[in-house]
């Protein structure tokens, strides 16, 4: 007991452990305290970066890794994270940023006249950062190849030339705007034609570039949401290349705004890469529609398609590819639409009339550009919507995207919830009635490519059948048997039901309540009437670049049958 008490009253065990008590309260709260504090100076910074790019005339972006070796253009300084701009490349230093401001001019999108029309300009080049595997454009070696910041490029033309190169000459020597000179619109020409419109002159003939004959401008329009959210990497490079004014990034504007820019451009000159999914194509298609409407036809563009959705149907069709992911440099893609021939696309309006409100309801009207279904696809794309629209965080990525479909297919396999259509609907082709076999699923098709890359209506090849095309008027019309049945035809062990192809196509759903879709764009529709009717054409590019041995194959036998037709005339 009194060894007891004698070691409590110890003034050093008291020490001790109030010694201990306190260096476990430091060790608890310190890193907290540090913690707070990193998070309240990044925060702190991140307004202040925000607040030096909200008043910039640069496109400056924050990257916590450049994808490169880099340098400060202000600091020269190697540097692992910074700012860069979009438009004219510049690589900076958190530190340097205000500097960065002062000292360097971005990309003109539009020069002041100063009273007078300019048909030049002279480079405007940049220090630093060069293209990896560029040329000097005076000795022709390799630039770039310094570990420091050294060579100059000029931000319209591309050209990059050795700092013991870079003659006087050359900072006054006019820009050709290098390789793309047909595709990009001149910072003068844009000034030159607001000083017109402003006087009320319209003969923009005379203005250069205006004059020139292989002057097809191009108009960027890329969807940021789409597929694996590549539209903003995208929308950087662009804006490199081009001149920024050409690039829109459609999550800030829409089409309708953008292609306003046409009217300020050559009659049936213009072209548009759209960067997205069918849908974004079909969102742009129809602004087109809205120009037309408004008189504009003679500045309709013709479209391309850089694929960055989950299907891409449309875009296999046009051959432009089943989804991009970076695999070619957008500098590829730019001569790839340069060389693209022009084609016409038919488009479909689809009425949909709920039975028995036909004097109370409007009908709902859609316009097509790839096929019309109701059965087990419609279902599984109807799953597929309400889940993303559920979390969407999910849905980023273009393989998710496809397993997520193939869960809903597999389910539908089991459950059938399609089964028996053939009883529910009415079918009438061109006004004939078709008597239907046992189906789960009717699909309409405007183009060759279907379920993210099908060839629904050749379905194996090994039968004859009426040629399928998208700008003849014609629809094809199919019948699958379920989802087991899409996957066959999908992998070419079996052959859909083919009901034949027409001009209009009209079905009667009976009963039920029954999934359809146009386009992707799913929704779960009671009694009613669809009605199929031809629209309009719209312009489109298409690329004819490597082909596949599907592809191939089908040419091959789709030439077969016009010779054998040819020889029956």
């Amino acid at each position: 007991m009194e060894g007891t008490g004698s070691r409590s009253d110890n003034p050093s065990s008291v020490v001790a452990d109030w010694s201990l008590v306190f260096w476990t309260l430091c060790a608890v709260i310190l890193p907290v305290l540090i913690t707070l504090w990193c998070s309240f100076q990044r925060s702190r910074r991140q307004v202040l970066i925000r607040d030096i790019f909200r008043k910039s005339k640069h496109d400056w972006h924050y990257t916590d890794l450049f994808s490169q070796p880099s340098y400060c253009c202000v600091c020269a300084q190697h540097i692992l994270q910074g700012a860069f701009c979009n438009c004219c490349g510049l690589r900076v230093s958190e530190g340097c940023l205000k500097k960065a401001d002062q000292l360097f001019h971005c990309k003109e999108i539009m020069m002041g006249s100063n009273g007078g029309a300019h048909s030049s300009m002279p480079h405007h080049w940049i220090r630093g950062n060069v293209p990896l595997c560029s040329c000097c454009m005076m000795c022709k070696q390799q630039c770039g190849t310094q570990p420091k910041l050294c060579d100059y490029r000029c931000v319209w033309c591309q050209c990059t030339v050795h700092d013991e190169c870079m003659l006087d000459c050359l900072k006054t020597e006019e820009c050709t705007f290098g390789e793309f000179r047909d595709l990009i619109i001149p910072p003068y020409y844009l000034s030159t034609i607001n000083q017109m419109r402003k006087d009320k002159r319209t003969n923009y003939e005379n203005v250069v570039p205006y004059c020139r004959k292989h002057w097809m401008p191009i108009i960027i329009l890329a969807n940021t949401r789409s597929g694996n959210n590549m539209g903003e990497t995208l929308l950087g490079e662009f804006k490199i290349l081009l001149n920024p004014v050409q690039v829109f990034d459609l999550s800030d504007i829409t089409p309708a705004k953008a292609l306003q820019l046409c009217t300020l451009l050559p009659c049936n000159a213009v072209r548009v890469l759209v960067c997205g999914g069918d849908g974004t194509v079909g969102w742009v298609l129809d602004a087109i529609d809205e120009m037309k409407i408004k008189g504009q036809e003679r500045y309709i563009p013709q479209v391309a398609i850089l694929p960055l959705g989950t299907g891409n149907d449309l875009s296999n069709t046009l051959g432009w590819g089943a989804g991009y992911a970076g695999e070619v440099p957008v500098e590829q893609i730019l001569r790839n639409v340069m060389e693209a021939d022009g084609i016409k696309l038919d488009r479909w309006k689809v009425q949909v009339t709920n039975k028995g409100y036909y004097n109370l309801r409007k009908p709902k009207v859609f316009t097509m550009n790839n096929y019309f279904s109701i059965g087990p696809d419609a279902l599984m794309a109807l799953n597929f919507h309400s889940h993303r629209e559920k979390t969407p965080s999910l849905f980023s990525s273009r393989i998710i995207n496809k397993a997520v479909y193939f869960f809903y297919g597999t389910k539908d396999c089991l459950v059938q919830e399609c089964k028996d259509l053939n009883k529910k609907v009415e079918l009438e082709l061109d006004g004939e009635r078709i008597e239907l076999p046992s189906l789960e699923g009717i699909i309409v098709l405007n183009i060759g490519y279907w379920g993210g890359g099908c060839r629904l209506w050749e379905g194996m090849g090994d039968e004859p059948y009426p040629l399928a095309r998208h700008d003849d008027g014609l629809l094809e019309v199919v019948g699958v048997h379920g989802s087991f049945h899409c996957a066959q035809i999908q992998v070419k062990l079996a052959n859909p039901v083919r009901l034949g192809q027409a001009h209009t196509v009209r079905l009667i759903l009976k009963s039920s309540k029954m999934p359809m879709q146009v386009d992707g764009e799913p929704w779960a529709q009671g009694p009613c009437t669809v009605t199929i009717t031809h629209k309009t054409h719209a312009l489109m590019l298409y690329h004819s670049g490597e082909q596949t041995d599907d592809e191939a194959s089908s040419m091959s036998e789709q030439d077969h049958l016009r010779e054998q037709t040819d020889e029956d005339v």
